[in-house]
């Protein structure tokens, strides 16, 4: 009957059986089943895994059993017990419903579930009836996703998908990823950035592969990888492999004529296989070439319910003896078979069939079955238990098999779920946490909610987290480094920076607080503390490719995978003893590993097999769980019933069932690159494990490591065990070598000889090396930062020894008995000594140098040694002193590298690596022999210890060593080492002398060196510095040096020595751009001027007494001059287009020039003429000369200029010498301008010029150089110094020279600030901004009339008293963001608002006597008034939409009105008639208020919003944030715009300070109005108020009204209270009569002429955030009306704007209504013309806009009412000159003939 069946396995990525057959599951090698159909439900396990009877539906349930709707049979005592056991909860459908708990939850399915699982997440009910919740509320930090789940709000249209569907990235503004990427980045197609190294790195970082396309002229793939046409790199052996590794698949092309490496088999078809899969029985090569000609092995056996055919085929046992030959060889069947005839009377209903449980007919023939949870024995009659338990998947966790069924139960820290199968977690939800290369991410997995945890990471690969201590641990491969962090993000730190090459797996042992990790690069796995210390190297032999980690700290185990050339899995006790490998069988690249600590299981991936597979903790029981749909996953990690991996192909994070490997599910995509995953929960780091290491670390003095059952004390890498318990403090001995990136070391005091790396800090490339063991000092050179370092032997106490004037610092060596270092320096050509600090550095050997390398000294015989590679190699000898220099060996070389002392043989050995040698001779070089001639392929470092040699070399990249005597006895210590570089063995044992230099330092001043034994010893001086002649003592300094400027530092060549040799300005202060720079030769002080810093600094020539003299108002100060005779210094300014000059301490500033300068660069004096000359390379070149005080302006040269840079006087050559690097000449002329020369052509770039004596010296920007020529032919030409980027201005100095006469040497000219020489004679001048007095001697200390002004981080003052309208800090400490500005006249007190620090200070106009007056409850305070007559001060509050009052020192505060306010601004008070306040909001419109905030009415509204103003006379002046500069009108005509100031960011408020300004008064102005706290003044009276919160003091509120006829005539006769009432009846009438008059004036005025009134146009910007940068402008997006909008972002024109504007003028009772404005101010010039009258007049100004929001006439009517007069009292003096004061200093102010203070209002862009 089944003659025709089939059974065959078959490979591939999907299983697909013929017609009437059945498909069995996919075994765990991706095997394919197929079966008979009718072989499904037949009770019989055919598949050999029971997947044909999974489901089945039996035909019959006995009467004890329930039969589940799926066919199941279960127990019936199982119905409706809560439990789903059919598996599709039939068993529990029509149940009575059951009772919960109170603190359980009830589910729609009658399940009864913890209340704290209801909205957690996940589906605990099983129908999801607790996981229907409302959508949580996102916070205004976030963004709501269309399903409901929340992002963060800044990750919205960021070219980002964070939204699981997508939403954040809908709608977006087209010009939302318009951001450019900076040059360290790549931007991707739709405009993301990534970082440059992932472009064509052969990874889709950017998601749509535009960062891996056009990648043909990119760096080509490494040697041992695969260039796809793509440009994507890939393993060279994926190559023709017949699987697509390719984007492009073109690793399959073209595979004909593939040649397999020597551990690959060849297929039949091409492919290429691994060796090892050969004859493994399985189908590797798809066309069985791989197993053809095997030797046949034994077939696997059957599963133990299957029968074993005669040909290996497995059937069911149920098929044995069923009289059908299902085997088809027969073997089932007799007589093969013990079979037993079947009865054909057999019946079910007879002794039931002889079954013992069930009984059925099946083709006439009793077949017997079994009850669930039973199977049939080989009789066919009896049933036996099955052992559920021993099948997985039944219990989640644990499993207890009883008689017919089985109990689940879960292990502590878990709870069973009501299917009474799985177990759930218990504490907070699960949450996944992954590295996702620039950061690292959370994901909840049940919500797929997504947050940021960390960012602006540079390549994040492995992490893990230790959760008690709340902390996340990864590794940056990028950066070689391994960070931590707070779970929250916060506080992250280094942990391990030093000896990582490509740190891939981390691993956290959380009870005994310890990091692991893997590292591929030096294939090792190390352990340390959680902080990085007691680092140990605990696994490095048999290593090649570690990849991924896991702990299991309870049981005291390590599991690792490598994907090396033998991919395995391996494990080993925690303190790397018993180390196993568990897997290596059908591995090829293992990524991800972890453990289930519950199940005892691990599970890891194979990203080139596709397969994520499981096993026991031992390695048996393998099986792989999904064997499909993985494109190349990375990382695993499991939790409860599930597995999450990532992988890198789909970007993406999903999720299967641990078991099955079904309900698979993509729990995010288009992630930016995915790589490790860890699940975030207690669980998964459970407590219930034993610290073997107790409380006190187990005893041990370093690292406490546990292991099986117990715990070993280790000690650091190189660090030996004194005791069981203790390690050494230091290492006695190691071998100290350089890797070009770090500096390692290899202890000879354990046996292990593991490399480790010295913790030392940006090492770019070491070269050199020694040591010093009695200061327990390394040094070495690095030739990228061109310097010499030291540092401890542990890496503590690191220092710069030297860093200036080196280029190539090849070689160096420690005299240990004096404390000296020698370095050759390769670039310079120089051999250079000094104080082993570096300090006293000098110069022995200058001349005769052609690239010197290695040097080695013997302070025991007094000389030194060095070899010289250049053109003619050579090895020399010379005294350590540079005396006795010769030559010792100069034949058959090459490139002598490195060089060696043994001190015992008196031998010197050298390694030649042209050569191919290492060799010996004696120290005079005779005696040379060969040592090792053979397999030398570069030989670098030497050195020597003991009987042994040691060396490194390039190629083999290893250590080795050999017998010193006889080069036999070869070992290789360490290889493997890329860019090995110099070697040295460090101990405690070198040999120590007595020498002239111990004793009071051999005499000498300075330095004293070592001399062979005919001298001893000598002395010398550091550089720059001559011997006197005496030998012993050195000069106090250089007397002739050029000095000169290279943007980051100062230097100095001495022209007192026969050789040029720059010394760097020791000044302990950082420099950014130093470009100009002087020198005062009387203090030996030095001057420069850095333009990014904007500073004029100084030091002494030494680098002591370092200050800035000029810190603000500079932008770039190209030139500078030091006016050493006349004590002065002089510079120009190219960003302010300025010429400035200022005594020598900064003081005194003052701008000589500030016209028609266009980009001013050189300046020089000559002040013995009183001339300055300077160049200007603007749009048109000139060389101008004024005399020192700025007048007498005149052109020199305008001609045939280009670019003309130094500028230098020759007084005795009475010649002016210019550089122009555009003609590149330098050029010559008369000090007039006449008989123009060129001097020295072509120059490539000069930039600064000096002369001294008979040369002139030149900065050369292109050759890098300083040259030097005949200063009147220009010949001669050499250069001095090269090799110095960044050159620019330079000085030469002669301190011998006189200075001259000092014009204003005597009594500083008769001036009392600045005097300055003049042609004939000198002239005294004023600060910046200060008028000179009538006795042209004297100044002021400050401007009358000025305008103040805040740019967030300063204070400003410009003067308007002079026309150069130059800005002058005020100095105020501690500006942070100043928003808005006022001044007291009467204390002379400025206050201000800071919305940083969201305070408001007040301070003097010096910087002295700050004070915060109001630090409490402020958010945005953006508009501020004083009210200088009551001492209060106003103030708006945008973030509380308030308007606030408060005396001036701060107490009595009040809330004067807090509703209806949206974003109230500028606000101004007028303290007789109110205030006025600017509101920003919904509708921007402007109100005003009586001063108690009552009667609070529009003035115009709606309103386009404007900027804050200020006026002086006839000007209005406002700041310009679009145009970033100050301007001016005038304020009749409009016209006459004018540009005060440019070119200053983050300008805010601006206010006028004038003695014409703050004047009048009120009710409120004597006492306080007699109230205790608060005075509010109306126009006829004035209310009491008191503070929002009492203070100690009784407080009472009354209003007060008086009426008063003129309250000046009242102080009137209060005066003159003694004369006759006949005078004051007089006064009267001509009070009187002068009224008439003035009116009549009018009047006639008004008929004769009549002008119109100039339209308004509107000033329009828009809103900023004041707590953000000017330039980052941030848009609202708050509806706002479509008519709002166009004013907002337009500038709208024009004259006609549609309003007019009409002036109301008062005049005691006299109401002018006029457009006329110079009535008004004809009115104020009349003065009456007798002195001794006084007179009462007020004016006040009401602007009337004739619009919607115009007042109406009642309005109107009323404001007119309620301004009554005040009194102003003018005395009418005889003419003399009155000197006004500017701030008067008591409480009640003057009145007089003000104008109404306009209101200094403020706004955002």
């Amino acid at each position: 009957l089944k003659q025709w069946w089939e059974y065959f396995l078959a490979r591939g990525a999907e299983c697909s059986c013929g017609r009437n057959h059945f498909t069995c599951a996919v075994s765990a090698f991706g095997e394919c089943t197929c079966i008979p159909a009718q072989w499904q439900c037949d009770g019989d396990n055919d598949c050999g895994d029971h997947s044909d009877e999974d489901g089945c539906m039996l035909p019959t349930c006995s009467p004890l059993d329930f039969h589940c709707d799926n066919g199941k049979c279960i127990r019936r005592s199982w119905v409706c017990d809560g439990d789903n056991d059919c598996e599709d909860d039939s068993d529990e459908q029509d149940c009575p419903p059951r009772e919960c708990e109170e603190d359980e939850f009830h589910c729609q399915n009658g399940y009864c579930i913890r209340s704290l699982w209801h909205c957690d997440g996940d589906n605990d009910c099983g129908d999801n009836s607790d996981e229907l919740c409302d959508m949580r509320k996102c916070s205004d930090k976030e963004f709501r996703c269309t399903d409901g789940s929340c992002i963060a709000e800044h990750w919205y249209c960021d070219g980002d998908t964070d939204c699981k569907d997508g939403s954040d990235e809908e709608n977006c503004p087209s010009d939302v990823m318009t951001a450019t990427c900076s040059v360290e980045e790549f931007q991707c197609a739709y405009g993301r950035c990534i970082l440059d190294i992932y472009h064509c790195d052969g990874d889709d970082d950017c998601g749509d592969w535009s960062d891996e396309s056009d990648c043909s002229s990119h760096q080509p793939c490494r040697s041992v990888e695969f260039m796809c046409s793509s440009g994507m790199c890939i393993n060279a052996g994926w190559r023709c492999d017949g699987e697509f590794d390719c984007d492009d698949q073109s690793d399959e092309k073209n595979c004909t004529t593939s040649m397999c490496t020597a551990d690959q088999f060849r297929c039949a078809s091409g492919r290429c296989v691994r060796l090892s899969w050969r004859c493994d029985g399985e189908d590797d090569c798809s066309d069985g070439s791989d197993e053809d000609d095997c030797e046949k092995t034994d077939t696997p056996p059957c599963a133990p319910d299957q029968f074993l055919c005669g040909n290996g085929r497995c059937i069911g046992q149920r098929k044995v003896c069923n009289e059908v030959s299902d085997c088809g060889d027969g073997t089932d069947e007799h007589p093969h078979q013990d079979c037993r005839p079947r009865s054909s009377d057999g019946n079910c209903n007879l002794n039931n069939g002889g079954c013992s449980q069930k009984c059925q007919m099946a083709r006439g023939l009793v077949q017997c079955t079994c009850h669930t949870g039973y199977r049939l024995m080989e009789d066919g009659r009896a049933c036996q238990d099955v052992d559920e338990c021993a099948e997985e998947g039944y219990c989640s966790q644990g499993c207890t098999n009883i008689e017919g069924g089985f109990q689940c139960w879960c292990v502590q820290g878990y709870e069973l779920r009501p299917d009474k199968r799985s177990c759930k977690a218990l504490g907070p939800e699960p949450v996944l946490l992954f590295a996702n290369r620039i950061d690292i991410r959370q994901v909840l997995p049940h919500r797929s909610e997504y947050t940021l945890l960390l960012n602006n990471l540079e390549n994040a690969i492995a992490l893990d987290f230790h959760h008690n201590q709340e902390l996340v641990f990864w590794s940056d491969v990028t950066l070689d480094r391994i960070m931590k962090a707070n779970l929250n993000g916060s506080n992250v730190e280094e942990v391990v920076s030093t000896g990582l090459e490509s740190p891939g797996g981390l691993a956290i042992d959380w009870i005994h607080d310890k990091l692991y990790w893997t590292d591929s690069g030096t294939s090792r796995i190390e352990v340390a503390n959680l902080d990085g210390t007691h680092r140990k190297v605990l696994l490095w032999q048999s290593m090649e490719k570690p990849r991924a980690i896991a702990l299991h700290p309870i049981e005291g185990k390590i599991y690792w995978t490598d994907w090396g050339n033998t991919p395995r899995i391996e494990y080993a006790n925690m303190d790397g003893s018993n180390r196993r490998v568990i897997a290596d069988t059908h591995l090829f690249w293992p990524n991800g590993l972890t453990i289930d600590y519950a199940g005892h299981r691990m599970y890891w991936v194979d990203a080139k097999h596709h397969v994520i597979e499981r096993a026991d903790l031992d390695g048996r029981n393998r099986k792989a769980v999904i064997s499909q749909g993985l494109p190349h996953p990375f990382a695993i990690t499991v939790f409860e019933d599930s597995l999450y991996w990532t992988d890198w192909h789909t970007k993406s994070i999903n999720s299967a069932n641990k078991f099955t490997g079904k309900n698979q599910e993509i729990i995010r995509n288009k992630l930016h690159f995915p790589m490790d995953i860890h699940t975030l929960h207690p669980q998964r780091q459970p407590a219930g494990g034993r610290n073997r290491c107790g409380t006190n670390n187990g005893g041990c003095s370093h690292l406490c490591l546990p292991g099986n059952k117990t715990y070993t004390c280790d000690c650091p890498t190189g660090f030996k065990k004194v005791d069981q318990h203790n390690c050494a403090l230091s290492l006695d001995k190691f071998l100290l070598f350089a890797r070009r990136t770090d500096i390692r070391r290899i202890s000879f005091d354990t046996e292990d000889m593991s490399d480790d790396v010295i913790p030392l800090a940006d090492v770019r490339n070491a070269v050199a090396l020694d040591w010093h063991a009695e200061e327990g000092f390394i040094y070495w050179t690095d030739v990228t930062t061109d310097s010499i370092n030291r540092a401890q032997w542990d890496g503590s106490r690191q220092e710069v020894v030297v860093d200036t004037s080196l280029e190539s610092p090849a070689g160096l060596a420690i005299d240990w008995v004096t404390n000296k270092l020698y370095w050759t320096d390769a670039g310079t050509d120089r051999i250079e000594v000094s104080n082993a600090d570096g300090s006293m550095r000098t110069v022995l050997i200058w001349e005769n140098l052609d690239r010197p390398r290695d040097i080695v000294v013997d302070p025991i015989g007094g000389y030194m040694y060095w070899t010289d590679w250049g053109v003619s190699p050579k090895i020399e000898q010379a005294g350590m002193d540079a005396s006795s220099r010769i030559v010792i060996i100069s034949s058959n070389l090459t490139w002598p590298n490195g060089l060696a002392i043994d001190y015992q043989t008196q031998r010197l050995y050298w390694a030649d690596a042209g050569m191919k040698t290492i060799e010996f001779g004696n120290f005079d070089g005779s005696d040379r022999q060969v040592l090792i001639g053979s397999q030398l392929p570069h030989p670098f470092g030497l050195t020597l210890h003991e009987e042994k040699l040691y060396w490194t070399d390039w190629q083999s990249k290893s250590i080795q060593c050999a017998n010193k005597m006889t080069g036999l006895g070869r070992q290789t210590l360490a290889e493997n080492l890329e860019n090995l570089m110099d070697i040295h063995m460090f101990h405690r044992y070198r040999t120590t002398v007595r020498t002239p230099c111990a004793v009071n330092n051999g005499g000498c001043s300075h330095l004293c060196l070592l001399a062979p034994p005919s001298k001893g010893s000598s002395c010398t001086c550091p550089t720059g510095i001559n011997l006197q002649l005496d030998g012993k003592t050195c000069t106090h300094g250089m007397s002739s040096f050029l000095i000169f400027a290279r943007r980051t530092d100062i230097r100095m060549v001495s022209l007192d020595i026969p050789y040029f040799a720059d010394v760097v300005l020791a000044v302990n202060r950082s420099m950014k751009n130093t470009i100009a720079i002087g020198v005062d030769p009387k203090e030996g002080k030095v001057y420069w001027s850095d333009s990014t810093l904007k500073k004029v600094s100084r030091a002494n020539i030494n680098g002591t007494a370092h200050e800035d003299i000029i810190a603000t108002g500079l932008m770039t100060t190209d030139g500078l001059a030091v006016d050493a005779v006349g004590r002065k210094i002089y510079w120009t300014d190219t960003g302010t287009n300025r010429i400035e000059v200022a005594n020598l301490d900064g003081s005194m500033r003052k701008v000589l020039i500030w016209q028609n300068l266009d980009s001013p660069r050189a300046i020089a004096l000559y002040h013995e003429m009183g001339y300055m000359y300077w160049t200007d390379w603007g749009e048109h070149a000139k060389l101008e000369r004024s005399a020192m005080d700025g007048s007498d302006r005149l052109v020199l040269i305008s001609n045939n200029l280009g670019w003309p840079n130094g500028l230098a006087i020759d007084s005795a050559g009475s010649q002016l010498l210019w550089a122009d690097a555009h003609t590149e000449r330098i050029e010559a002329a008369d000090l007039n301008g006449l008989n123009r020369r060129t001097l020295v052509s072509p120059v490539q770039h000069p930039y600064g010029l000096t002369l001294l004596g008979p040369h002139i010296y030149w900065t050369d920007w292109q050759s890098r150089s300083i040259q030097r020529a005949d200063k009147t032919t220009g010949a001669n030409t050499i250069t001095v110094r090269s090799n110095l980027p960044g050159l620019m201005d330079i000085q030469a100095v002669d301190r011998e020279k006189p200075l001259g006469f000092n014009k204003c040497g005597r009594m500083n000219g008769g001036c009392s600030h600045l005097c300055l020489p003049r042609p004939n004679g000198t002239s005294c001048a004023c600060p910046t901004g200060i008028l000179l007095k009538g006795d042209a001697r004297s100044c002021d200390d400050s401007p009358e009339t000025y305008l103040l002004f805040s740019n967030r981080v300063s204070v400003r003052r410009i003067s308007l008293d002079t026309n150069d309208h130059t800005d002058v800090h005020v100095p105020v400490p501690e500006l942070h963001n100043v928003i808005s500005l006022d001044y007291d006249s009467v204390d002379g007190k400025l206050y201000y608002t800071d919305v940083s620090l969201d305070v408001i200070r007040r301070a003097n106009l010096d910087g002295t006597g700050m004070e915060t007056v109001i630090s409490q409850g402020l958010k945005t305070t953006d508009g501020l008034a004083v009210d200088w007559v009551t001492r209060n001060m106003y103030w708006t509050d945008t973030g509380r939409n308030t308007i606030e009052v408060a005396r001036l020192d701060g107490t009595s505060r009040k809330v004067l009105v807090n509703n209806s306010l949206d974003e109230p601004r500028a606000i101004a008070v007028f303290p007789s008639k109110g205030l006025r306040e600017e509101d920003w909001g919904h509708i921007a419109k402007i109100e005003r208020a009586h001063l108690d905030g009552s009667d609070r009415k529009p003035v115009s509204s709606p309103l386009t919003p404007f900027s804050r103003l200020s006026q002086q006379d006839r000007w209005i002046y406002w700041t310009d944030w679009q145009t970033k500069s100050i301007q001016r009108v005038d304020k009749h005509t409009g016209r006459s715009k004018e540009t005060v100031l440019a070119n200053v960011e983050g300008l805010m408020d601006i206010i006028i300070v004038s003695p014409q300004r703050q004047s009048g008064t009120n009710h409120c102005g004597v006492n306080n109005g007699g109230c205790t706290h608060l005075c509010f003044a109306n126009t006829n009276s004035f209310v009491c108020a008191c503070p929002d919160e009492p203070d100690s003091r009784p407080c009472s509120t009354s209003e007060f009204v008086r009426v008063r006829v003129c309250v000046c005539v009242c102080v009137y006769l209060h005066a003159w209270e003694g004369l006759h009432i006949s005078y004051v009846i007089g006064g009267a009438l001509t009070i009187l009569a002068i009224l008439i008059i003035i009116t009549a004036f009018i009047i006639y005025r008004h008929k004769k002429s009549k002008f119109a009134d100039p339209g308004v146009s509107n000033l329009t910007y828009s809103n900023p955030s004041y707590r953000t940068s000017t330039q980052e402008v941030k848009i609202e997006t708050s509806q706002k009306p479509p008519i709002y909008n166009q004013l907002r972002y337009k500038k709208e024109g024009g004259g006609d704007s549609g309003y007019t504007k009409e002036k109301i003028r008062i005049v005691e009772g006299v109401c002018l209504l006029s457009s006329e404005e110079l009535y008004w101010e004809d009115l104020k010039q009349l003065k009456p013309s007798r002195g001794g009258l006084h007179t009462c007049m007020r004016t006040d100004t009401v602007s009337l806009q004739a619009s919607s929001a115009s007042l109406d006439d009642g309005e109107t009517e009323q404001l007119l009412q309620e301004e009554t007069s005040e009194c102003s009292s003018i005395n009418t003096l005889t003419p003399v000159t009155v000197t006004p004061q500017r701030h008067p200093q008591h409480s009640l102010p003057d009145t007089g003939w003000t104008p109404a203070r306009k209101p200094s209002t403020e706004s955002e862009v």
